[in-house]
Order: C-alpha cells, then structure tokens, then sequence
C-alpha cells in the first residue's frame, strides 16, 4: 500500500483508500517483551465490557477464600475513601501520546516536547479512562504507563475514578490495586519490606488478617497486580529512582523481599525497575517537566491529562451547584467573564471559580484577574475561619495551598513583595549564584500573584490584613514602584518565548499603565514555538496585542508547537494587527473549514491570507500528510487562491529530506515549482539514495540551474522534471 504525496499541486492517494500509518509500535527499551510471558495469562486477554463479569468469575474461582475475602474488603474500603471525593467527578479527555521514533537521541528529548502537539491530534489520540491500560482496541496492554499533567489538571482525581472503577469491579484484570504516595520517601529508615509497603503503608491499605496469603497470591500472579505511584511533583524524581541499584542490595531484595530492611526509597526504586514484582503493571503520575530518558526507555505509553473542555465545565457545574436556581446564576455569571471561563480550564482553578460564584451576590463585581481570584477565595476562608474554627473553605488543590502560603507571606509582611526571598519572585531577575530556581507552575502562579497584589486597592488589601492603610501604604507605594522599574525596564527582544508569555500575565495582573508600556515595546516577530499556551494564556496574550493595536503596530505569530486550542487559535489570527502567523497545519485546516462551515468568509479570508509555512519543518508522515490536504484546499477551489505564495525553501527542503527515510509509506513526492534551489534539491537527491520505496520524486523549478538539474536525473533516474 503507498502513499503518493504532491506537495505543490496536493495529490494524495493511499492504494485507492485513505488508510493511518504506522510510525512504530512499543518504545526501545519497553518491558513489555520481557513481560510478555506474565502477561500471557488468560484471565488478563483484551475484555470486552458484556465479558467483564465473566472473567472476573473465573479468575475468583482459583482464588483461596482467604484471599477472596481480602480483595472483598479491600475494594469496600476504597470505595468508601473515595467515593466521597469525586462527587463533582467529570469524565475529562485523555490524550495518548506517541513516543519518537528509535535513534540516538530519541529518549534525551524534554517530556514537553512529547505532549505538545495540535489540537486536531488530540482529539485524534484521546482515550476514555477504560482505555488507558489498552486491550481490545490498541491490541495489546500497556504495562509502564506514564500519566502527566500540569497542576490542577487532575491527575489524583483521575487516579482516584481509577480506584473507584477497580472497586466496582470495573478493571477486572487487576486483582489488586495499590496506591504509593511520592511523600512516603521521607521516611529513610531501613525498617520496610515489600509486604508492609504493599498491604500497611499503601493508600487505601485496608487491615489484613492474614498478610502471609495475601502476599503470596501477590509474588505467584504479579500479572494482576496495578501499581500506581502519585504524589511526584517532577519527572525527575522518578529518574533518580531509576539510578542502578547495588548489587548487594538487588541480590538481598531478591533473595527475601519480606525481610524489614529496606528503605521506601530502595522498595520504590526495585518496582519501578522491574527487580520486585517484574509482571505487575505501573501508572505513573507527574507534571511534564524536565527529561526522563530513563522512564521513556522503560514505559510503553504516556498519557496526558487534558483539562476541562467547555462540555465539561458545564457539566462540572450542574454536579457542584445543586440547587437549580443558583446553578442558572452562576452559569449565567460565569458566562459574563470571560478570562474566569478561561480559567475554567483547569480544574483545580474551576473549583475555585465556583467558591466564588456561590457568593457572587455579595460582590460588586466579579474578579476579572487570576489575583482577584485567588484574593477573593483568600477571603472567603478568612471570613468562613472567624465564623468557625471547625469549618473552612477547601482550598481547590494543592496549587492553591502554595499561593495562599505565599500570599499569607506576604500580607504579613505588609504587601512587601521585596522580602529577603522575593528577588526570584520579581518576574525574570536571576537567582544566588548556584541556587537553583523553581521553575514550577506554582511558583509562575505565585508570581504573577505576587505582583498582582501589590497592585491591589486600599479596600482590597484591608480584606487581607488588620494594620491600618497609613501604616503600610508607603511601603505598598515603594513596592510598587520597584516592580514598575523593573518591568518597563525588561528588554523583551532578549527574553524566551515563555518569558514573554511570563511578562504579559504579570502586567495583566498589574495595571493598564504597564500593559500600554508593554505594547509598545513588545517585538514585532512574537513566537511562542514550544511554550503551552493554554486557555488563560491566548487570553492575556490577546490583551496586550489588542493595546498595541491601538498604537498602529502589527505583529508576525508563531504558533506552532503551542498547544493552542482551535478557539484560540482563531481568537489570535483574528486580531486586526496580526499580519502573518505559523501554526500546525492540521489545526488551520480545521480553523478554515470550521470558518466556511459557519459561513465567516471575512474571517476566512483573513486567516488564509495570513498563514505562511515558510520554513517548513516536516519531521513526521502527518506534516506530508497535512501539506498534501493543504493543497487539497487549492486544488479543489475551495478556498482562497495566497496559497501558491506559501512556497517551500531550501530550509523546508532540507527538513523534508530528514524526514524522507521515516515516511516508509511513502511511494511518490512532488514539489516542483516551489523555491527550492539547487542546495535544496542536492538534499533532496542525497536524502532519495536512502528511499528505496520512492518510485518519483518531481522537484524541478526555474531557482534549479539546469546543469545540476540534470546531474542529478543522471545519478537517479527517479528524479523526474515533470
């Protein structure tokens, strides 16, 4: 079956029929192979869900009592901890993610770079949560799953219906599910075996008459066994577990891994490298910072926690407000303030949003800034704790435990913002020398929080705080002016993408003065090439473009490798002063037909005549795939002729002919009368020798000199003019 790819004039055929291609299948390195005898076992074969119960049945009939009875209790127990917790549970969108292909240096790259990726791809790849093991569908189960997601996204929640689903014998190739807290490393004593962490310190552990059985049955069926270890804050904390072990040591946990000598540390660290329990399957959670080469050799699939689409925080809302009258309210509310539906997004932040929103009637007006957020839910527990000692509002998460820290830090030090630990929270000024800064969502929270409260009204700070406003009002103004200084003093031309991105949410934080400081002063090529640009993000980016377009300035976006939604991406491309942008094509594929199908032709219009693909990167089958429908478009008259402009150079070329010994479906290329020029086409030739599937490549244009042109036809025949 071949693929014939026109780039210039799009042909794309696939042996008569449009089929998906296969990149690769598990990672170098996955256990699943060394596995794959454990996993044979008939009880844990893909299930369909009319079978579950069946399946469940049988593998309980070669279960002891003893053991039946444990696995009763124990699934009672968990329901029970956490039924109650996910009362507001959403069904949220999971993505799975593809690892890169084999090479060199194919586990070395950032983990962000693995969970960036175009909006129209994850819906493509998205998962229901009963799919996250794989089975039927994929083929075959996943064994070392990586689960990963920013803060507030809801990895414990989604661990939690994960549990939940096990107790109602949902999961019914598991016979037991344990749950291991990053914290539990604190604890360095050398007094643990497997047994206790397993069936006495695990999340959930309930009491155990008889652990002698219980961890028997564990050690001869490691196959049904689910380990998941939550509570991780970076991925390196799990590559410092994968750091080789002693050989004393591995020999002594193999040898008797009931003996109470070990540390959690070493019992964590012989699980996840296969020494203890080598047939079991593990779910591991964290935030997709830093590399983890190790892990990426060892895991079969990586999964991504989405966040809430606009269905789901509907949903969320009816489940959290449960009077009717007053879910009408807030809906309606929420509806009014676009940067809170944004921030809505995130989940933990949602939660947040509704603490708010069940006391909107006491506010004048809602909060219109992340600051105003945080410093009402702040409030709200002050008031609620002066009420009651014995009841207090629920911080959302974990990320708004460590702002109100930090806010309480700073109220008690008179809004200084400038304390002995606040250099780092001024926006981009360099650490100590040798101390490493944090370079958490938390602390970009925290920061942007920071700011924004110094900047705050008298009457909001006297919420936060019993001094008096002349006893603090000259240092809030010093701090002020300090912050002021430091920002309109940043050279934005020499700061990263995500710096710039860093900068527009603190000043919208600040004040309007800043945000018309920072217009004007923003560079005119903006690229935001590998930074995240969730909901909240376009927002406040949106923001600062809108100012400058009120000081006649235009501005050139790349927005590719964003992770820009569809919605923003369309909010962006649609600003008056946007004069080019670059995105995934796939995603402006999606943007232009959406556009045609709801008949925006000006918009349309717009945001064909300002896309440009110059240089085009084609690193895998999809970008050929897309560039093919993208001419698709022109050739079928569909849209708007500025395509032809959107010609590859030899930059593109050469990034083709990279990419050319992957595309293994790949049978004819076409791309003449582009621009590319005889170092571009000498790429190309050098690139086909490695392409033994190729029958033609057609790459003639008049930037070609004739005599190399035709040197080239004359070293491969499969280079063709027309």
């Amino acid at each position: 079956m071949g693929i014939c790819v026109n780039v210039s004039c799009l042909v794309l055929a696939v042996g008569g029929a449009t089929a998906p291609v296969q990149m690769s299948s598990s990672p170098p390195g996955s256990l699943s192979d060394s596995t794959s005898k454990a996993m044979s076992h008939p009880s844990v074969s893909p299930v369909h869900p009319s079978r579950s119960k069946s399946i469940l049945e049988l593998n309980f009939f070669a279960l002891s009592e003893v053991v039946k009875d444990y696995i009763h209790e124990a699934k009672a127990h968990v329901g029970e901890k956490v039924e109650m917790d996910l009362n507001h549970y959403v069904d949220m969108q999971v993505s799975q993610k593809q690892f890169p292909q084999s090479g060199k240096n194919s586990n070395k790259c950032p983990i962000k770079e693995l969970v960036i990726a175009a909006d129209t791809d994850k819906q493509k790849n998205s998962l229901e949560l009963s799919q996250v093991f794989g089975g039927s569908h994929e083929g075959k189960f996943k064994h070392y799953i990586l689960l990963v997601g920013n803060t507030g996204m809801g990895k414990t929640t989604l661990i939690k219906k994960l549990c939940l689903d096990w107790s109602r014998d949902c999961i019914p190739q598991f016979d037991f599910v344990f749950l291991l807290d990053g914290k539990a490393l604190n604890a360095t004593e050398p007094i643990c075996s497997l047994q206790t962490l397993l069936l006495s310190l695990s999340t959930f552990a309930p009491s155990c008459l008889d652990p002698e059985a219980i961890y028997t049955q564990i050690l001869a069926a490691p196959q049904r066994v689910l380990i998941i270890f939550d509570g991780f804050d970076e991925l390196r904390d799990y590559e410092s577990l994968l750091q080789p072990q002693e050989k004393d040591l591995i020999a002594s946990l193999q040898k008797d891994s009931k003996a109470q000598a070990f540390t959690v540390r070493q019992l964590y660290s012989a699980i996840l490298q296969r020494i203890l329990l080598p047939g079991c399957t593990l779910l591991l959670s964290s935030r997709p910072r830093g590399t983890a080469s190790q892990l990426l050799r060892r895991a079969d699939s990586l999964v991504e926690v989405c966040g809430f689409t606009s269905t789901n925080v509907e949903t969320y809302f009816s489940k959290y407000f449960t009077d009717p009258a007053l879910r009408t309210s807030a809906l309606h509310s929420l509806r009014s303030s676009t940067y809170l539906h944004l921030l809505c997004w995130n989940p933990g932040l949602c939660q947040m949003v509704c603490l708010v929103l069940e006391e909107s009637k006491s506010l004048e007006v809602l909060p219109r800034t992340l600051t105003g957020l945080c410093h009402q839910v702040l409030c709200l527990k002050l008031e609620t704790d002066r009420r009651s000692t014995q009841s207090s509002v629920k911080c959302a998460n974990e990320m708004q435990t460590k702002v109100s820290t930090h806010s309480e830090e700073t109220r008690l030090d008179g809004n200084n913002v400038t304390s002995s630990r606040t250099h780092t929270t001024l926006p981009f000024q360099s650490a100590a020398r040798g101390r490493r800064r944090l370079q958490s969502e938390e602390f970009e929270l925290t920061q942007r929080f920071a700011v924004g409260l110094v900047f705050q009204s008298t009457a909001q700070r006297q919420r936060l705080h019993s001094l008096s406003e002349t006893s603090i009002g000259t240092r809030v103004a010093s701090k002020q002016a300090l912050v002021t200084k430091h920002l309109e003093g940043l050279s934005y031309s020499s700061l990263s993408p995500a710096q710039v991105l860093e900068a527009c949410h603190c000043i919208y934080e600040a004040s309007a003065r800043l945000l018309t400081h920072l217009a004007a002063n923003l560079p005119e090529f903006l690229t935001f090439h590998g930074v995240l640009l969730g909901p909240p993000d376009v927002f406040t980016l949106q923001k600062a473009l809108e100012r400058a377009a009120s000081e006649n300035r235009s501005f050139s976006l790349d927005l590719e490798a964003s992770w820009i939604q569809i919605r923003g991406l369309r909010t962006l491309v649609s600003l008056c002063n946007i004069k080019t942008y670059k995105a995934c094509i796939a995603d402006v594929i999606t943007l232009w037909r959406l556009l045609e199908q709801n008949g925006e032709m000006e918009l349309l219009q717009g945001a064909v005549s300002k896309f440009e693909i110059h240089p085009l990167k084609a690193t895998q089958v999809c970008h050929i795939e897309n560039l093919a429908s993208l001419v698709d478009i022109h050739q079928k008259k569909r849209l708007s002729d500025s395509l032809y402009s959107n010609v590859i150079s030899d930059e593109g070329a050469e990034s083709l002919a990279a990419a050319l010994p992957h595309m293994k479906s790949l049978t004819d290329l076409d791309v003449k009368y582009n621009k590319v020029t005889d170092v571009g086409a000498q790429s190309l030739a050098a690139s086909l020798r490695n392409c033994t599937k190729i029958k033609t490549l057609r790459m003639w244009n008049q930037c070609i000199p004739y005599g190399v042109f035709d040197r080239l036809q004359q070293q491969d025949s499969r280079i063709l003019c027309h």
